[in-house]
């Protein structure tokens, strides 16, 4: 299986990009193909009806990327109770034809406990695009951010989460492809 991550974070040292990251890593594991997209490194530009930016070496990597999946990660860091501006500007380049029957699993960061809001906002941007969510999610926060060396969650309890989480997602999707 091929899983599409977009880490939509704007920031160089972002813990959400580390969780997908990760999460890449344990679909690896698992025998999956997992293609991260990074809006920090690949920039978009600003989405805009205005003109046609089919062409941009970015967009067009991110829409052929979600094309080509069989399943998608959307990652942000959670700003003032919402998903990143930067995921959301990614997002938009998007539409029904990416994202339409695919399962979607929302994962998120924040500096507070947990990142709840973005969740459920990233959920209704999926509905709206015909994605089916997953049930579960992924959100860490304060000590459950900080990963070692090998790029791992530091925190088991967060380790277990995710393992337990991407087994459940990689599930959905076999059931759905079926």
């Amino acid at each position: 299986m091929k899983i599409a991550m977009i880490a939509g974070s704007n920031h160089s040292q972002s813990t959400s990009t580390a969780l997908c990251r990760y999460i890449g890593k344990v679909l690896e594991s698992k025998g999956h193909e997992a293609v991260l997209f990074d809006v920090y490194r690949k920039p978009l530009p600003m989405y805009t009806n205005d003109r046609d930016d089919s062409e941009h070496v970015h967009v067009a990597e991110l829409r052929r990327l979600l094309l080509e999946s069989d399943g998608v990660v959307l990652a942000t860091p959670e700003y003032h109770g919402a998903p990143s501006g930067a995921l959301k500007n990614a997002l938009d380049f998007t539409g029904f034809d990416h994202f339409n029957g695919k399962v979607v699993l929302s994962v998120s960061s924040a500096g507070g406990a947990v990142g709840v809001s973005s969740l459920q906002q990233l959920q209704t941007i999926v509905r709206n695009v015909h994605g089916i969510n997953c049930p579960e999610w992924i959100s860490i926060g304060a000590d459950q951010r900080r990963m070692n060396e090998q790029g791992e969650p530091e925190d088991a309890k967060t380790r277990e989460r995710v393992q337990r989480t991407v087994d459940y997602f990689v599930s959905m999707i076999e059931k759905f492809k079926a």
